[in-house]
């Protein structure tokens, strides 16, 4: 493997078969990886059953065309430890490598808490993505605390919880107000390759019945919206 290959790690406080499971089930996968969405189980399927390579006994998983999983045992934990395939070896995705990275580091967090946290627990999700041409933070725009605790005022609704995981460009708290529920956001100002910048926030809910859902949901989205707005929420030019 490559040495310009990004290497993301985490360490699941389970077992190697419990684990293993987890990335090997269609039904687990749906409550940890991504976020809800019509195309969420095409999405599984072509990332983790198509065109791949699986040795159970070694417990690796070749996914998205050169991108391996390997379990390891770490005591009583597993180390889950994901290397990028390097940049070139599939020009057809060369475009959004950065982008593939940053969902992996989001994702194995995201498997981490289901196991450890909720482990066969269903979910519901909110997504939000939009521009970010100004570079704000999306940290520094909710007032999140540095941790490792956080108790604060989440857009009006009072949370408590910790910090999960802190990457360079995202961060994940836990939320007890959301069924012990898990917040991961993330936000970059313009790039070369991402000239209106990005932000994206997803919201893991437990437990929370449709009205408080639909109203965590009416909160959050014109908030979002006023921030980062997605392409649909342009304003279209005047001719």
């Amino acid at each position: 493997m490559s040495d310009n290959a990004p290497r993301i790690e985490v360490t699941v406080a389970a077992p190697v078969d419990t684990v293993w499971h987890a990335l090997r089930d269609k039904e687990t996968i749906r409550h940890w990886h991504g976020w809800d969405y019509d195309g969420l189980d095409d999405e599984i399927d072509l990332i983790y059953f198509t065109e791949i390579t699986e040795d159970a006994s070694a417990r690796t998983l070749d996914v998205q065309g050169g991108d391996v999983i390997r379990l390891e045992a770490d005591g009583d934990a597993t180390r889950v430890a994901l290397t990028r395939a390097p940049r070139g070896s599939n020009p057809d995705w060369d475009a959004y490598y950065a982008e593939i990275t940053e969902g992996w580091i989001t994702f194995l967090h995201q498997l981490r808490f289901a196991v450890e946290r909720q482990p066969g627990a269903a979910r519901r999700t909110l997504f939000f993505a939009g521009s970010n041409e100004s570079g704000r933070s999306v940290v520094g725009e909710l007032g999140l605390p540095a941790g490792p605790t956080v108790e604060t005022s989440l857009l009006g609704e009072h949370a408590k919880g910790e910090v999960w995981f802190r990457s360079e460009h995202q961060l994940g708290i836990t939320v007890d107000a959301w069924g012990d529920g898990l917040l991961v956001v993330s936000s970059a100002g313009p790039t070369e390759d991402r000239p209106d910048g990005t932000a994206m926030a997803i919201l893991s809910t437990y437990g929370l019945d449709d009205a408080r859902f639909a109203e965590l949901k009416e909160r959050w989205t014109p908030w979002w919206s006023a921030r980062f707005p997605s392409e649909e929420e342009f304003p279209a030019e005047e001719e």
